[in-house]
């Protein structure tokens, strides 16, 4: 637990782009809390919030893992990293999805 707790920090402090992901989980769970809602509606946020941000954990690691292999430009290798940055953009997409369901009908009945 000590590696990975160590891990997650170094993650958090040095990559933007987790630091907005954690932003915008921190945005979100405040939502939570003040639209009050369900329990199943909290475990599809967390399940969503958890996803991007260990998916792009996973980014992180496989475009260092392919700049330490070969740090000069290489077609093969870029594509690799775009795989990967795609993966996470279809996540957030998804997971925005999941958030307009979930707070949609929230927002509506605030202008009721």
């Amino acid at each position: 637990m000590g590696y990975a707790s160590k891990g997650a920090l170094t993650l958090l402090r040095t990559e933007a782009s987790i630091q907005v992901q954690a932003a915008i989980a921190i945005v979100m769970t405040i939502a939570g809390f003040y639209f009050e809602i369900s329990s199943t509606e909290w475990i599809a946020q967390t399940l969503c919030i958890g996803l991007i941000m260990g998916l792009e954990g996973m980014n992180t690691t496989a475009e260092a893992i392919a700049d330490f292999i070969h740090p000069d430009f290489h077609k093969k290798i870029g594509h690799i990293k775009d795989i990967a940055a795609g993966a996470v953009v279809m996540t957030a997409i998804a997971s925005s999805v999941v958030g307009l369901i979930i707070y949609v009908p929230y927002i509506q009945q605030l202008f009721q």
